[in-house]
């Protein structure tokens, strides 16, 4: 006890430890016997992979979710879903103010970093909208899609379905039921389904924006003017990846995974198809058999990913346009980085080079090790590695070929993807003594 009293946790070290707890709690509950349709309990390895994948709203699965697991395991990933896809620190925050207890510093400073919001001031307040805007909008994604799934499985089994896959879609998680249909199809039944497609894929952008963004919208409407400037860069740059990827997708991919639909179909793909490699995992084609011109570009998006303090993963859509506008400003030999006619502090381009730089060296690291470990095409191992770092949840079809070995790698990847690469590494550096004496300068050769 006093060896845990004089521990001290910064606020990184604190999330991660707590998504840790869920990961754990999650796998003790799906090695159950009562979990599993074959009334055996589950591996360790299986059970670990599930509940990280389930918790840090990835997608990728080892098992299809509705033939392996009995409503009660179905159940449990569902909860690990919704508290990793909220962060855990939102979903403790909301169990004090229903108990009535006093929400402190030190839980408001972890509520803080863990919805991504920059000021320690309104941060309950904040999480009150979020979970209001949560429940809003996947009562009314399970609506919709109730529509659709209840007169092809009845009342209640449609209307589960509807729930599950609204929170699904909403937490960028990608785990789907429809093994009741056909084991691994995902969405594939309703590519043709207009309401079902457009439902899941407002609820994965609503989920991918942000709660910071949400916030501005619910106080500013369509004043745009009003915005944060965060806000103003996440929707720009959401709105330009949606555009620019839908309409790429549907002329590259009408001799490969779109050919022989016709012209509203194939625009309804392409627009799936834009947006949920952004983190979201759930697929009305069957991924492989994109082109590698489209493999490569759902790999780039899966690097995007979502938006900071939203359900999705990714190095962040501001993170992207940080990158982007800074080789842009190096090339005009600028010495400020503008958008939006203000200028960017030099230790945020700093820590988005740095963020980009540990994600792809674990990318990298991730890559070798699989291929060290067993023989397996080169192009999806790296897919693989990046769905898995960036939550995703998309394959091409070799998750369930991993050997014990690679899936503890996808493990550490996914877990890493959701913490923060960057996050992650700062909770595990020693900060504790700042050097107040700097070395002088001097320039070496870059380029």
């Amino acid at each position: 006890m006093l060896i845990l009293k004089r521990i001290r946790l910064s606020l990184q070290q604190g999330i991660a430890l707590g998504f840790l707890m869920i990961i754990i709690l999650g796998t003790v509950l799906l090695m159950l016997p009562l979990s599993n349709r074959s009334g055996q309990a589950l591996g360790f390895s299986e059970a670990l992979f599930t509940a990280t994948s389930a918790t840090c709203v990835t997608g990728l699965v080892i098992f299809d979710t509705f033939t392996q697991f009995t409503r009660f395991g179905q159940l449990v990933i569902l909860a690990l879903i919704q508290i990793g896809g909220l962060g855990f620190m939102s979903v403790s925050i909301f169990f004090l103010i229903i108990m009535g207890k006093k929400i402190g510093i030190k839980e408001r400073s972890l509520l803080m970093e863990s919805i991504s919001t920059p000021q320690i001031g309104g941060a309950v307040r904040l999480v009150k909208r979020v979970l209001l805007i949560t429940v809003l909008f996947e009562l009314l994604g399970a609506f919709l899609l109730s529509l659709r799934f209840i007169p092809l499985m009845g009342t209640a089994k449609g209307v589960y379905f509807g729930i599950f896959h609204a929170i699904s879609a909403f937490c960028n998680a990608g785990f789907d039921l429809m093994g009741s249909l056909e084991p691994y199809v995902s969405l594939m039944p309703f590519a043709k389904d207009a309401v079902v497609s457009l439902t899941v894929l407002g609820l994965i952008v609503v989920g991918g924006i942000g709660f910071i963004v949400w916030d501005d919208l619910i106080r500013h409407g369509l004043r745009v003017s009003h915005y944060k400037l965060h806000s103003k860069v996440v929707l720009s740059v959401t709105l330009a990846l949606i555009v620019l990827s839908t309409a790429l997708f549907f002329f590259l991919e009408k001799d490969h995974a779109f050919a022989d639909m016709p012209a509203g179909e194939r625009l309804l793909a392409a627009l799936f198809q834009a947006v949920t490699p952004r983190t979201a995992g759930f697929s009305t084609v069957d991924t492989t058999s994109l082109s590698e011109v489209g493999i490569v570009m759902t790999m780039v998006l899966m690097f995007i990913g979502a938006s900071p303090g939203s359900t999705g993963g990714g190095v962040k859509t501001s993170t992207f346009l940080v990158i982007l506008l800074s080789v842009v400003s190096y090339a005009r030999s600028r010495n400020d980085l503008n958008v939006y006619g203000r200028r960017l502090e030099d230790s945020l381009i700093r820590r988005a080079f740095s963020s980009v730089t540990v994600y792809l060296m674990l990318v990298v690291s991730g890559v070798m090790l699989i291929l060290l470990s067993q023989n397996l095409p080169f192009e999806k191992v790296l897919f693989e590695v990046f769905s898995a770092i960036g939550t995703v949840g998309l394959s091409l079809g070799v998750t369930r070929e991993l050997n014990s070995y690679s899936r503890y790698i996808i493990i550490f990847l996914m877990y890493i993807g959701r913490v923060g690469s960057l996050s992650l590494a700062m909770a595990l550096a020693e900060r504790k003594h700042q050097n107040v004496l700097r070395n002088i300068p001097e320039k070496i050769s870059i380029g």
